[in-house]
Formats: structure tokens, C-alpha cells, sequence
């Protein structure tokens, strides 16, 4: 059964830390029936070469945008350009953007400028937005609300909140999507929310090279690895690994409808 990693970033994995080629890590994922990749931009400035890396590569798309922790750092494109960006061939999606008040809190006023700049841009170009929230769960969906973001939809990426968020996330239209953090026996909270989500508004993902899931944990992560991820959400949720595969692989194509699977 096929699966999606619907957030990675692959020009961010150490290649060398692996001893492997790029195309390894298309094959091991293809290998693991991983069928798809989308592959996200934290910067402006950091688009383009990612692009190159992964571009003949079918089975990965790309998103772009500015990680709430990179604002204010491109200095080649300004998030005027962003709506270009956005519009480039399979790019399908807005972002990462979002809030992070957990490792940085001198630069709220900027991220949250920065986040409705991105929300306004999805709408415009009918793309979902890829967000990050930490420590922010009060100002993320009221910035969420005020812009209309239930008119692009989007998710909330490499969840890690409580359930109250995640319901208010879902009642606007939004998808979670849980990494390998599920896995780690510590994330009791996460488990517990994991459970309450609907199958049909989940998806997975690795956010690689960060978050392995056990038993890869505390090594570089891969795409391969999402399959780890999808294992453990079925047994928390009682259902079979198909059914998780076959139902985030499905919403994965609604909610980015201009990724090519």
C-alpha cells in the first residue's frame, strides 16, 4: 500500500553523514512504497536550488515560503515575491509559515506580518497553506481566521499542540499532519490527541532530516521513514496500516490538489 511524506525537506539531509547519492533517497522511499514527496522551502532564497536538487524527480512536488524562524533573513526575494514563487510548475502548496514563539520571541511582530502575508498569497493563487505553530496556539488560528484561511484550507504541520487546537484547526477546514514525534514514548499528549483526530483529516510526514521515528530515532531522518509513522498511528488508532495508507494518500490529493500522484 502507498504512502506520502507530505513535508520533508530533502536539500537539508546530509548526504555525506550517510554515505549515500540524492537518488538514494528517491529509491529507498519508492522502495518503502512511498509513492510521493513534497518537498518544502524554509526560505525564499532557498527555493531555487532545492528545486534543482529534486526537479527530475516526478514524484516530488515542492511548496514555498518563509519559515516563522527565517523572516526578515532573505535578502534575494522580499515576500512581494512570494506570489511568483508560489505560481512556479508543481509548486503546490504556500509556505512553510506560521508562528514559533518557543525559539523566538524578539520577532512576533514580524512572523505574524509575515504568516497573513502568506495566508492572503494561498487565497490568491488557490493553494493551501503549510504551517508551523509552536508555543502560538491562540494568535495562529485567530491570524488563520482573520485572513480566511477556511477559503484555502491548509495544514498544521508536524503537530505537537493540544487537542483543543487541533479541533479548532479542523472545524476552519485544516488537515494535521504527525511526524515520527508520535512515535517517542514521551509524546503521551500527542498519542492521545492522534487518536481523536478523524482518519479522514490526517496525513503523514517526516519532516526530514529532523524527527526520526522509532527506531530511527536520534539518527538523520528519510522520506523511507514515513512508513514508521503511518505503522503507529494505525495501532493507536485500532485500524489497519492500508487503511491509514490509503486514507492520508487520499487526503494528501484533496487538500493538494495541483500535486501530480
Amino acid at each position: 500500500m502507498q504512502l506520502v511524506d507530505s513535508h520533508c525537506h530533502l536539500d537539508r539531509i546530509d548526504l555525506a553523514k550517510e554515505n549515500i547519492e540524492f537518488s538514494e533517497l528517491i529509491s529507498n522511499a519508492s522502495a518503502a512504497d512511498v509513492q510521493h514527496l513534497l518537498c518544502v522551502a524554509i526560505s525564499m532564497d532557498q527555493f531555487p536550488e532545492m528545486v534543482a536538487k529534486a526537479q527530475q524527480y516526478q514524484q516530488v512536488s515542492f511548496s514555498c515560503g518563509v519559515h516563522p524562524l527565517h523572516v526578515g533573513e532573505d535578502k534575494k526575494y522580499s515576500l512581494d515575491d512570494l506570489k511568483a514563487l508560489v505560481e512556479q510548475p508543481r509548486v503546490v502548496a504556500v509556505g512553510e509559515t506560521g508562528l514559533d514563539y518557543y525559539y523566538s520571541k524578539d520577532t512576533v511582530a514580524e512572523q505574524q506580518a509575515s504568516f497573513a502575508h502568506h495566508i492572503n498569497v494561498a487565497n490568491q493563487v488557490d493553494k493551501p497553506l503549510i504551517v508551523h505553530t509552536r508555543d502560538a496556539r491562540k494568535d495562529t488560528i485567530d491570524i488563520l481566521k482573520q485572513n480566511n484561511a477556511d477559503k484555502c484550507s491548509g495544514v498544521l504541520h508536524c503537530f505537537t499542540e493540544n487537542w483543543e487546537m487541533a479541533k479548532a484547526a479542523l472545524d476552519i477546514g485544516f488537515y494535521i499532519s504527525i511526524s515520527g514525534i508520535v512515535t517517542f514514548k514521551n509524546a503521551v499528549e500527542l498519542q492521545d490527541v492522534v487518536k481523536k483526530i478523524p482518519l479522514d483529516r490526517l496525513l503523514v510526514e517526516t519532516d526530514s532530516p529532523y524527527l526520526a521515528p522509532v527506531p530511527y530515532r536520534g539518527k538523520q531522518n528519510q522520506p523511507a521513514y514515513v512508513k514508521h509513522v503511518a505503522d503507529f498511528i494505525a495501532q493507536l488508532k485500532g485500524v489497519s496500516f492500508d487503511e491509514v495508507a490509503t486514507k492520508t494518500t487520499q487526503n494528501f490529493k484533496t487538500l493538494f490538489k495541483h500535486a501530480q500522484l
